[in-house]
């Protein structure tokens, strides 16, 4: 490997966007930020949209700025959230922004297709995804019952990272983790499913070439080449999810790990080398995402620090002024296990009120109510740990190996009152950080394409050696657990 390599990662979330250089050196990687910007739900005639072209704009300026910095960059890779996608017509224009996963048109779409073109049942054993009600394959469904024009004379579907590439570069294709997203994949095949496909009126053909993370999509065009001032440089499908680009770089030693990205969601999984598709799992509502070097993530979606979000906007000012630390740090001074809830409780999904929803949610489970922001906090941490000790119960039933340590990765892994109420609860060795796996995996997998680094493994270990974890060891008296978690179950039910 060169003493230097440069690498250029989009990276890219539901309410902002960033671009940013990675650096390899002497076998340790780094990270520079350099634009960061909003990424904006535009609504419009009673439907919500993403400015595909603003994206473009912010990619277009990223790329300028290394190029006036005269750094040689080794390549471009682009990851962004899932489900979504655009619509391209045969003259290769964009046919429209496209709808964005929030928009309203999807809400009933799940229950209408499940009771009337596919069953439930059929659709997991098809796919091993849980039931989202806006996947990619409800929202397609919902968009032909509306008569969707841009729909109607598509050419090509491209999911959003699969778009932004082919905007760079002119090639099409559908990147394996993001297509896996959508509901419309099969993991044994690793490809769209034919069966869903013609479910919603759709032909293969409409969807690029099936790619692995790590595949060079193509080089830069005649044009952006212009615009930025840069030559042709390779664009890498990375792993295109999001969370797909994080999980590859959680930086385990071994296969003996569970995953918590933890942020406004917690995904919290396991890798396998297969799909996991059985009663069980589908009992259980676990997905199976596509992940990197053919594995599998296995996990399942937990409420995470949303309830914790919205409760910070409606308390006063001065609560608001408080620090994080300074904040969770108050909810240690609170007594334990005054009141738990199950943060997955239908109730939390978006109430007017999360404050009202949690003062209900106690009230109506005969506990104490919760009044202080101390008390809400302590409330969110200790329930949110009970709920993550239940599923990574699970996750040991379906997993292969002996699980003996939790890596929290993610802005989340920063609360570190909850890391070690998660370490207390789960009774295993909790490693947090870093809070960037989402750009450091992007990074990486283009390291990968380019040869300078293996597997993942070996992704991994230079991860592990180019950042700082902090652990948290279980402390607290077990059988003060166990009690919290036999009520966590029976409030649950």
């Amino acid at each position: 490997m060169e003493s230097n390599k440069y690498f250029f990662a989009v990276d890219l979330g539901a309410t902002s966007g960033r671009t940013i250089l990675g650096t390899l050196k002497e076998g340790r990687v780094e990270l520079e930020e350099v634009t960061r910007f909003p990424n904006n739900l535009i609504q419009q005639g009673g439907h919500f949209y993403w400015d595909i072209y603003a994206l473009y704009f912010e990619m277009i300026r990223g790329l300028k700025t290394v190029a006036q910095r005269q750094v040689k960059i080794t390549s471009i890779g682009i990851d962004t959230w899932g489900v979504d996608f655009v619509m391209i017509g045969d003259d290769g224009a964009i046919l429209r922004n496209p709808r964005a996963y929030r928009d309203p048109i999807t809400f009933e779409a799940m229950d209408d297709y499940l009771q009337h073109v596919v069953t439930k049942e059929e659709v997991y054993g098809i796919t091993g995804i849980q039931f989202m009600y806006f996947n990619s394959l409800f929202q397609l469904y919902a968009m032909r019952k509306e008569g969707n024009s841009a729909l109607a004379h598509a050419a090509k579907i491209l999911f959003v990272p699969d778009a932004l590439g082919w905007m760079l570069t002119g090639k099409e294709v559908c990147e394996y983790t993001i297509a896996s997203t959508s509901q419309l994949l099969n993991p044994r095949t690793k490809q769209l499913d034919e069966r869903l496909l013609n479910s919603i009126g759709l032909k293969r053909d409409l969807f690029g070439q099936m790619v692995q993370p790590g595949t060079c999509i193509g080089t830069l065009s005649q044009e952006v080449q212009r615009m930025t001032g840069l030559g042709a440089v390779p664009v890498i499908a990375v792993a295109g999810h999001d969370t797909a680009s994080a999980v590859a770089a959680v930086p385990a030693r071994n296969e003996r790990f569970a995953y918590l990205s933890s942020g406004t969601w917690s995904l919290m999984g396991i890798e396998t080398k297969e799909a996991v598709i059985n009663d069980r799992s589908y009992e259980l509502n676990f997905t199976n995402e596509g992940g990197v070097d053919g594995t599998t993530r296995f996990l399942k979606n937990i409420c995470g620090m949303w309830l914790y979000e919205r409760c910070r906007k409606e308390w006063p000012e001065e609560v608001q002024r408080m620090s994080h630390p300074e904040l969770q740090g108050s909810a240690m001074t609170v007594e334990p296990f005054r009141s738990i809830i199950n943060p997955d409780d239908p109730v939390f999904a978006n109430p007017a009120s999360m404050i009202g929803a949690i003062r209900q949610y106690c009230q109506d489970t005969q506990q104490a109510v919760p009044q202080t922001p101390a008390e809400i906090c302590r409330c969110i941490f200790e329930s949110l740990a009970l709920r993550y000790r239940q599923v990574f119960g699970w996750l040991r039933e379906f997993s292969d190996d002996d699980l003996d340590v939790l890596h929290i990765i993610g802005g989340g892994s920063l609360n570190k009152f909850l890391n070690q109420f998660t370490a207390d609860a789960l009774g295993v060795k909790v490693l947090a950080g870093p809070q960037e796996c989402t750009a450091l995996g992007n990074i990486m997998l283009q390291a990968k394409a380019s040869g300078d680094v293996g597997d993942i493994w070996q992704m991994r270990h230079m991860i592990a050696d180019s950042v700082e974890m902090e652990s948290f060891m279980p402390v607290a008296d077990r059988s003060l657990w166990d009690r919290a978690f036999a009520r966590y179950l029976e409030i649950s039910r």
